[in-house]
């Protein structure tokens, strides 16, 4: 079932970015396409950048340079010293982009949400606090807390998912630390 509305909610998604991408290639915006002309400085007239919304046969400074500094015989002198150049962009892919990054950084959130409020609350569920807290018997040296968990995970058949996988490696990580522990604390004591 989870799994199921987190495929739909994916698939929505998808369509909606690519709803926006059809639009957006469907009607050109004016600012998707553009020519900047650059314009250095001439006798006394500070350089300057110029951009206009053109088509590509009209991207010269005749078309772009308004209102045009210079006067009479200048104006082809001056033009000859700018550089126009066509610009052209997709606003559609930048949306997708955009709308992908944000949601992968929800989805990172969301997750970081889970681990960091939801996790505890569902694990001291599934432990429970009887399990956590071990009796003066139970308790040797530096045992941590979470050893009786395996027994506890082994027994906990209702969440069959990667979840209990993660948490049995890191339970017999776990136990294999404090045997290590025992050991070298064994071995210490023999050899004092």
């Amino acid at each position: 079932p989870g799994k199921m509305k987190l495929l739909l909610a994916v698939e929505a998604l998808c369509l909606a970015c690519l709803m926006l991408l059809s639009q957006a290639g469907a009607t050109k915006n004016s600012e998707d396409v553009r020519c900047k002309c650059i314009c250095p400085p001439y006798r006394g007239i500070e350089g300057h950048i110029y951009k206009q919304n053109v088509s590509l046969k009209d991207c010269n400074c005749l078309h772009v340079v308004e209102p045009m500094p210079v006067d009479g015989k200048d104006v082809e002198a001056y033009c000859l010293r700018c550089e126009c150049k066509y610009e052209e962009r997709s606003s559609g892919t930048i949306k997708f982009t955009i709308i992908m990054y944000l949601s992968i950084l929800g989805l990172l959130l969301l997750y970081m949400v889970y681990l960091t409020l939801l996790e505890p609350m569902l694990k001291r569920r599934l432990f429970g606090h009887s399990q956590l807290i071990q009796s003066d018997d139970d308790v040797v040296g530096d045992q941590q807390p979470f050893a009786n968990a395996h027994n506890v995970l082994s027994r906990s058949h209702s969440r069959p998912n990667m979840l209990n996988k993660v948490e049995h490696a890191q339970q017999r990580w776990r136990r294999q630390v404090q045997e290590q522990r025992k050991s070298v604390f064994d071995r210490h004591v023999v050899l004092s």
